[in-house]
């Protein structure tokens, strides 16, 4: 059984046992967490989601925090300028495996959401001013 499932705005075609390189994830290494905006899943019979399959989940697995291959970005002007810049950069990854594809029940499974750390800091930056509103 495959399914189709979106995080980081990409969508990766899975099926259990891959191993993905996704963008950073709010979870540490051994952590299980669980995604639940699945496009597609396929296998006896595909269902294709409008615009989500509801109740269909991947679970994985994260092996570790990593950083990509560095990305150079080189600025040459030319003619009078006679300027140079050279920048790098690696991207923050989070490794995973991916241990299950669930097409129904995923609400009841009790696995962690995935979420970025984006959405991490949004939610501890309105949780903190949530609870000194609250004294």
């Amino acid at each position: 059984m495959f399914a189709v499932l979106k995080t980081g705005g990409k969508q990766y075609k899975v099926q259990a046992g891959d191993i993905l390189r996704v963008e950073k994830l709010a979870a540490n290494a051994g952590d299980k967490v669980q995604f639940n905006e699945i496009l597609m899943v396929g296998g006896e019979t595909v269902t294709v989601g409008v615009p989500t399959v509801a109740g269909a989940a991947v679970q994985a697995e994260v092996i570790a925090q990593i950083k990509g291959d560095k990305v150079i970005h080189y600025v040459k002007r030319r003619r009078k300028h006679s300027s140079q810049r050279t920048k790098g950069h690696r991207q923050h990854l989070t490794l995973l495996r991916v241990t299950e594809v669930l097409a129904s029940g995923a609400e009841k499974s009790g696995v962690m959401a995935a979420t970025g750390t984006a959405d991490a800091r949004r939610a501890a930056h309105n949780g903190g001013a949530a609870a000194k509103a609250a004294e």
